[in-house]
């Protein structure tokens, strides 16, 4: 093969591959909007039909359905990160920074609602662990934040990581119970209790190390 022709297939190669990766992009897009619509049991169809494709076209760019399924979830981890970004620059009191911290999460499960569900569902049919990518996205945030402030304390920095773990895992159990309650607790309401019961666990970690602080008085930058 010449140099000319060598390079004609290169460059069909990669505008294939560029043109494809867009594709890719539309879809999840359409299956994004899909969830929205018709809730965690959306079906490939749903898909197909919210991007105004034909179900065959979906698998000329995905392998098969756990293909798209990851594809979905790797967007869904993605958009929790630019959620949480922020996170890393809280200033303030103590239960200011918590309440926004606790404010972001609970907000963004709320308004993705039908979206965690559909990754939660898939996850527990042997899918891509979406829902633990999620949550460990939000606790390496969290674990990092920590870091700093215990070190800042003269602590000992190795607690931030199983603190940071453990209240995420308690975040994210009490707004999923509290999205499908009807007890009647606003969102407000419910942001300020977390905030208390994470306070709680925070206080008790600093005093143990022999920090006393005041959760209304503003915190320093370590």
């Amino acid at each position: 093969m010449t140099s000319a022709a060598g390079d004609r297939t290169d460059g069909r190669a990669a505008r294939w591959a560029g043109q494809r990766e867009r594709r890719r992009v539309e879809f999840v897009d359409a299956a994004l909007r899909a969830i929205a619509e018709h809730g965690p049991e959306v079906s490939t169809g749903h898909i197909a039909e919210a991007a105004g494709v034909a179900r065959t076209q979906l698998y000329k760019h995905f392998a098969d359905a756990t293909d798209l399924h990851q594809a979905i979830a790797e967007r869904a981890v993605r958009q929790v990160n630019a959620e949480l970004e922020p996170l890393l620059q809280l200033e303030g009191t103590p239960m200011e920074m918590i309440t926004g911290t606790i404010g972001t999460h609970t907000t963004w499960l709320s308004e993705h609602r039908h979206l965690y569900q559909y990754l939660s569902r898939h996850s527990r049919t042997g899918g891509p662990g979406a829902i633990a990518d999620v949550k460990t996205t939000i606790a390496r945030h969290l674990t990092a934040l920590f870091e700093d402030y215990l070190g800042g304390f003269g602590m000992n920095q190795a607690v931030a990581e199983p603190i940071a773990f453990g209240l995420v895992g308690l975040v994210e159990s009490s707004t999923v119970q509290w999205l499908d309650s009807d007890r009647g607790l606003t969102h407000e309401q419910f942001t300020t209790l977390l905030a208390r019961w994470v306070w709680c666990l925070l206080d008790d970690t600093l005093r143990q190390g022999g920090v006393e602080l005041d959760p209304g008085l503003p915190l320093a930058k370590p």
